[in-house]
């Protein structure tokens, strides 16, 4: 058996890889793209959640997981990688490591896994074999590398073709059994653990190279979830011992504060995934193998430790640590007037729920109610991704709710005792004409980056390498970006760690915007007029409602106008007045780009038909009050 984790930076390749291998294997579910099984997975193409298959390859076993290249699901890596003995890094031969190939290659070498580098993409005329090969070697030895683990084994392949070579001339190409082969020889057996008692009431955890089948049982869970027919579900690799089916188990918790939560359930069934299907296991499942229980106790997460009642482990399994959230939004009921008329589930009580399911199961994200509204619920989630795929999901079950602007969080250092802010590391790729751009819109007093790198690549494109604090990501980072450089610059960013705060949160420049001061369905007539004072959300025909986001304004500060204004109607016709009316396209934005791009005083309404920008105050008169009294706090602040 063999346990391997396939990792890579987003859009590199690893998700076809891992298809191709399952071709290999003769696995009968093999198609394209068959992890990538979520709808919004396949609609995105991106993965986004942890995906565990079993490959017969030969007499051996190999499970292989898939995991996530955006750096918004991080935590799906750093809790597969703790099933994993080795694991595949592919990196794009074109474009090198990059800053999530960073993140996830210093999760697992300092699990101390074995490693195997693909470069993916040879077949393309602009890969940089040498240049690559020496970006990857240099970065394996800043991480920390062990010497046996910079004695890694580089193969060059192309995925989409289905072919690798070990030769870097690219002779010699093989079939993709060849990187199979190359596993088995490289990926150690799976390492079992061995309880030993060393004293009354203790014990320790050493290091067999064979299986004990009669020690204690351990299982690390790794996902949890529930099924209609065999209810709860848990998933993790067999660290000891072995499991039957009707065998008695209990939890630990992995924080340790009792000995047991809940009371022991009896195992119903043991699976194991080929493909994305679950096929039962009908014989025992040993130490090593990662398997798929139901039946276990309803108090389980992920990251506790599944024992059997009879000779159980006395402490909990040591899981890899997470890396902390660093946004926080406020989840509610939709007030707004269209409240009700698009979405099944409204209810405050019927969110929270949804939320708490999705914490069992995904680990970065952390649920708590609301001090001082007790009807919102409070979600800590490491980027406006992330909350973006959770409220698309939501959505499409048919909730309907409101959220509030992103808050950065913060944390007071103990031994200054001032404030540290969350900081990126942010990799833009650019055509060089518009690198000058890039910079200056960085790095001035309202992003607040710092320049860390630049180098030119293949085909006119320059690499800039900025560091600068998350908050600085938001307040239509993306949209300004985009503009800067005609929809040029790729982005890609990566957490690297808490630092003082510089500067204050409102020196972000927020963008004015078109505020709709009437309700009723917006008209062709009213939005020509409207056309020349910015860019439009809205098209003709849409419902909007006073206080409704309709638009961004091409100079600063909100403006309030009126979209349904009705063209009037008279007995005269003239030439000018029977104009056929032609509008732009309106913008549309996804909920991520809005979560980056809305005010502090706006909120997100999100139906499963619709998706708008709100103004939290949706009386005029009110929102008037609160920015007078913003300012007379603004120059108290200066005074």
């Amino acid at each position: 058996m063999r346990n391997i984790a396939v990792i890579a930076h987003v859009d590199h390749g690893k998700t076809s890889l891992v298809d191709k291998l399952l071709v290999a294997a003769d696995n009968p579910d093999a198609v394209d793209r068959l992890m990538d099984s979520g709808d919004l997975e396949k609609e995105r193409g991106i993965t986004i959640t942890s995906k565990v298959t079993r490959l017969q390859y030969g007499d051996v076993i190999i499970n292989m997981a898939d995991t996530p290249g955006h750096s918004d699901f991080s935590a799906e890596v750093d809790r597969i990688l703790g099933v994993a003995d080795g694991f595949v890094l592919v990196v794009d031969a074109t474009e090198g490591p990059k800053s999530q190939t960073k993140y996830v290659l210093t999760r697992a070498l300092a699990l101390g896994l074995k490693p195997i580098v693909v470069l993916n993409k040879c077949d393309r005329t602009t890969s940089r074999l040498d240049e690559t090969e020496t970006q990857i070697l240099d970065l394996f030895d800043v991480l920390g590398a062990t010497e046996e683990q910079l004695e890694y084994t580089t193969v060059y392949a192309s995925a989409r073709e289905g072919w690798v070579s070990r030769n870097d001339d690219l002779s010699n190409k093989q079939s993709m059994g060849a990187l199979l082969d190359l596993i088995l020889e490289q990926i150690p057996e799976p390492t079992i653990f061995i309880h030993e008692s060393v004293s009354e009431g203790n014990e320790k955890m050493s290091l067999k190279p064979d299986s004990l089948m009669n020690d204690k049982f351990s299982l690390a869970a790794v996902s949890v979830g529930y099924d209609s027919f065999l209810g709860r579900t848990c998933s993790g690799r067999i660290m000891s011992g072995s499991i039957q089916k009707n065998d008695d188990v209990v939890v630990l918790p992995r924080n340790g504060q009792s000995n047991s939560s809940g009371p022991p359930s009896t195992i119903s069934g043991i699976f194991v995934h080929e493909g994305i299907r679950r096929v039962p296991l009908e014989e025992e499942a040993c130490a090593g193998d990662y398997v798929t229980l139901t039946g276990v106790p309803d108090s389980i997460c992920v990251g506790d430790t599944l024992t059997g009642v009879v000779n159980p482990v006395l402490e909990p399994l040591d899981t890899p640590p997470l890396a902390p959230p660093t946004l926080a939004m406020d989840f509610g009921a939709n007030d707004g007037p269209l409240a009700g008329q698009e979405g099944s589930k409204i209810a405050s009580s019927q969110i929270r729920d949804r939320l708490m399911s999705e914490a069992d199961n995904n680990v970065t994200l952390k649920i708590t109610e609301n001090e001082s509204d007790v009807d919102k619920t409070v979600v800590y989630a490491r980027g406006e991704l992330q909350l973006g795929i959770l409220v698309e999901q939501m959505r499409r079950e048919g909730f309907e709710l409101l959220i509030s602007p992103p808050r950065i969080l913060t944390k007071i250092c103990n031994d200054t005792g001032k404030t540290l802010e969350p900081y990126e590391e942010l990799v833009v790729d650019v055509d060089s004409e518009y690198a000058g751009a890039v910079i200056n819109l960085l790095t001035g007093q309202e992003r607040q980056a710092v320049l860390q790198n630049m180098s030119n690549q293949e085909e006119g494109k320059t690499q800039l390498v900025f560091e600068m604090p998350s908050r600085g990501m938001l307040g239509g980072f993306r949209s300004e970006l985009a503009t800067a450089t005609r929809g040029s610059a790729i982005v890609h960013h990566i957490f690297i760690g808490d630092r003082e705060r510089t500067g204050s949160e409102s020196s972000l420049h927020e963008k004015g915007k078109l505020v709709s001061n009437a309700s009723g369905k917006a008209s062709a007539f009213a939005l020509s007029t409207l056309e020349a004072r910015g860019i439009l959300f809205v098209g003709p025909g849409e419902e909007v409602y006073s206080g409704m986001v309709i638009g961004e304004n091409s100079r600063p500060g909100d403006l309030e106008v009126n979209p349904i204004k009705a063209k009037e109607k008279t007995n005269m016709r003239t030439q000018a007045k029977d104009e056929k009316i032609q509008l732009s396209n309106p913008k549309r934005m996804s909920v991520e780009e809005l979560i980056a791009y809305m005010s502090p005083d706006e909120m997100i309404e999100v139906t499963p038909v619709s998706v708008r920008l709100r103004k939290k105050l949706l009386d005029s008169g009110a929102r008037e009050r609160a920015a007078r009294t913003k300012a007379k706090q603004l120059r108290a602040l200066k005074e």
